[in-house]
């Protein structure tokens, strides 16, 4: 399968603006944008409400600064500019002029752009192409997707890589990668942990200044394409959901992701004109991540009957504010996104809320209910803590809502909080009971069960699985499905793993789907236009995706349409 450039790419500046994923925007307690591109300065303001930020810029690392408020894609770039939320589209070429899959998606050839340069002026070059996917292949802490690299060869401005295994799954994820400075890394002697604090990308911005609240970025003369009209990138990241809700209302911060209970009347009213936002759903979900190696939620008897008590329209209704909608499948799959995908046996079910099935499921395994305490066939009685990050307002509203449902079948859950950093390393290492965590999402559910079931990326407790599996499910029934879905080279074998993946997911409930994962954002039309949407939905809106770079090269300054 062969990709090409339809020509050379240019961004006009009238036309699109910037290419920062400007993730955060203005101090907390700054006055806020004024008039076109804030006072005709050229700012664009974005927010995230993370909490203060470590001075991180390594763009492989998703716990990073540059990750987490999403300015590392106005930084580096990618061979190909992929959309999440039309994944059906044909990728846009980018560092990579045009590229070429062989038939069992092993191998791909690289044709790399000529014209690119660093943002220190050293002249970019297939061998930077080269050089980063021979560091990802020698890193597994770098390599967070598990891509199973085998070689790299470089001929002029060709980069072919090899595979161990079929990329049919993985094609975006490859063409995603952002490519690092051979010069600057290859004298790097840990780059896992490296903070890269002088980010030198070939992206049109670099870094200016860095607090843990407030990151700026500006525009580089020097950039390979024509400049975006954005001329600054202002991120802040903000304590909590509050906060953050509360700068997008009064115009400090005019573009992020973040959940806002009764959004009609505490940001769209605020400034009908102007406030916008679009909640796109894919395939991504999210859900309630159990440790399946802590006793005795290594059961997925218990498992299943904590899911039938679930209330999950409840969480869409109250938690989500309707913006997240409830999953009734019990395959996990949003619908009708997912309709083409069900098992025949799963086509027009639905799951309801069942206390008294779910109390038959513990009897039948031997669980005993003592007054209000569910007690374990060997006497112990049931408990867990549930965790998220402090401030994020949606999840622990969900956490609120578990709780008292698990109480139904006398489990006792008790909701604590940690700072974001501190909850991604438990997250990551399994450090916890339960969680409400999102999945990956991609054109079919294969990463969405991927992200959950994997056993490639299982690690004992205490280390850290950053790919996905983070309740460290075993199942070899699972790994082979993944494997053929993955391997096939016919439609039918990949149906065939789905439906066992579903089947799967639905009886030992490695993890609890709650709700569909929308990549949605909020933006403000009053100093900028441009920005995705439904009628025209070029790039996802989320400030924090890699798309976020194609969002900032569209903007142009709402007064040059007067």
């Amino acid at each position: 399968m062969r990709v090409r450039a339809r020509s050379r790419r240019t961004i006009t500046t009238a036309g699109s603006a910037l290419l920062a994923l400007a993730v955060l925007a203005g101090c907390s307690g700054s006055s806020g944008p004024e008039g076109p591109g804030s006072g005709g300065t050229g700012v664009l303001n974005v927010g995230m409400p993370n909490g203060p930020q470590a001075n991180n810029s390594n763009p492989f690392l998703d716990t990073s600064a540059g990750a987490s408020l999403g300015y590392r894609a106005m930084i580096y770039e990618p061979l190909a500019m992929t959309n999440v939320v039309r994944p059906e589209q044909e990728p846009k070429p980018w560092l990579a002029s045009e590229w070429q899959w062989s038939e069992d998606f092993r191998q791909v050839s690289f044709t790399i752009q000529d014209g690119p340069t660093w943002s220190d002026d050293e002249e970019f070059s297939a061998e930077d192409v080269a050089f980063t996917f021979e560091l990802l292949m020698g890193n597994d802490a770098l390599n967070t997707i598990g891509i199973p690299y085998e070689d790299v060869v470089l001929d002029g401005n060709t980069v072919t890589v090899s595979f161990g295994a079929s990329q049919f799954v993985n094609q975006n994820r490859i063409l995603d990668t952002y490519i690092v400075p051979e010069h600057i890394w290859s004298e790097i002697d840990v780059p896992e942990t490296h903070e890269n604090q002088e980010p030198v990308g070939t992206g049109p911005y670099v870094l200016d200044t860095f607090t843990p609240q407030t990151v700026t970025l500006t525009r580089r003369d020097t950039y390979w394409q024509d400049l975006p009209a954005v001329e600054e990138l202002r991120y802040t990241s903000y304590n909590d959901n509050n906060a953050q809700t509360t700068a997008l209302a009064n115009g400090d911060s005019e573009w992020s992701f973040v959940f806002m209970p009764d959004y009609e009347n505490v940001f769209i009213n605020r400034d009908p004109e102007n406030h916008k936002l679009w909640f796109p759903t894919g395939l991504g979900i999210h859900g309630l991540w159990i440790n399946n190696e802590r006793e005795p939620f290594d059961d997925p008897e218990l498992r299943r009957a904590m899911s039938m008590v679930i209330d999950r329209q409840a969480i869409h209704e109250q938690a989500h504010a309707g913006l997240y909608p409830a999953l009734e499948n019990p395959t996990g799959l949003p619908l009708p996104a997912g309709e083409s995908f069900l098992a025949p046996e799963y086509q027009g079910t639905t799951q309801e809320i069942d206390v008294e099935g779910a109390r038959q499921v513990l009897e039948d395994a031997g669980y005993e209910l003592d007054g209000d305490t569910l007690n374990t066939p060997e006497g112990e009685p049931v408990s867990l803590t549930l965790i998220d990050p402090a401030g994020w307002s949606d999840y622990l509203t969900a956490l609120s809502i578990i709780s008292d449902n698990l109480a139904e079948i006398g489990i006792e859950a008790t909701v604590e909080t940690q700072t974001v950093d501190a909850w991604t390393n438990a997250v990551n290492a399994g450090g916890f009971d339960a969680t409400l965590h999102w999945t990956n999402t991609g054109a079919t559910p294969y990463d969405m069960y991927q992200h959950i079931m994997d056993g490639a990326n299982y690690k004992p407790i205490g280390e850290a699985s950053p790919a996905g599996n983070f309740g460290r499910f075993q199942s070899e029934e699972a790994d082979q499905a993944l494997r053929d879905y993955a391997e096939a080279t016919n439609e039918e074998t990949r149906t065939e793993a789905l439906y066992t993946l579903q089947r799967i997911l639905v009886e030992e409930v490695p993890m609890i789907p709650t709700v569909a994962g929308p990549i949605g954002a909020e933006y403000s039309e009053k100093n900028w236009v441009g920005w995705p949407t439904e009628e025209d939905p070029y790039a996802p809106p989320q400030p924090t995706q890699r798309g976020a770079l194609d969002v900032v090269l569209h903007l142009e300054p709402a007064n040059a349409a007067d």
